[in-house]
């Protein structure tokens, strides 16, 4: 099922709509404010959507991480990640807090599909990333302090 939203996502990532999004995105990422607010919305956002799809909070635990990148990024702790990745990640946070949609939000059962299928794509094509950003993550956690000490 998780494939069959990447390949949806992938179409919804050629749509004009998204193209939009893609162009805000590009100036978004030299606004650290609005950045952070746009962040903050979609962490929101991501909190309370409900769903008992099985790849959802996979895809909902990647998303935060995502947005904890784009933090450090803007604070200028974390610049290991290629422009073009945060650029198009921007533009599917920018996407999934924006009421205007290829599939409106209101349409029972349709109406969260863009969103996630975007999510997913992203997610997939986006996965090296996401885990270079964990790696630096958990080393910032180890207490590096504690090396050879007895």
């Amino acid at each position: 099922m998780i494939s069959d939203w990447i390949q949806k996502g992938l179409q919804f990532s050629q749509n004009p709509l998204f193209k939009k999004f893609l162009g805000k995105a590009g100036v978004l990422i030299a606004k650290p404010a609005k950045l952070a607010f746009l962040l903050s919305t979609a962490y929101t956002k991501l909190l309370n959507a409900e769903s008992k799809e099985s790849g959802f909070e996979q895809i909902k635990e990647l998303m935060q991480t995502f947005i904890r990148l784009v933090k450090a990024y803007i604070s200028g702790e974390y610049r290991n990640v290629a422009t073009k990745s945060l650029v198009i990640g921007v533009a599917v946070l920018l996407y999934l807090v924006t009421p205007i949609d290829i599939i409106p939000d209101f349409i029972p059962g349709l109406g969260l599909l863009d969103d996630l299928s975007l999510i997913a794509w992203f997610v997939d094509s986006f996965q090296t990333e996401i885990s270079k950003f964990r790696a630096w993550e958990s080393d910032r956690s180890f207490d590096h302090t504690r090396i050879g000490t007895l």
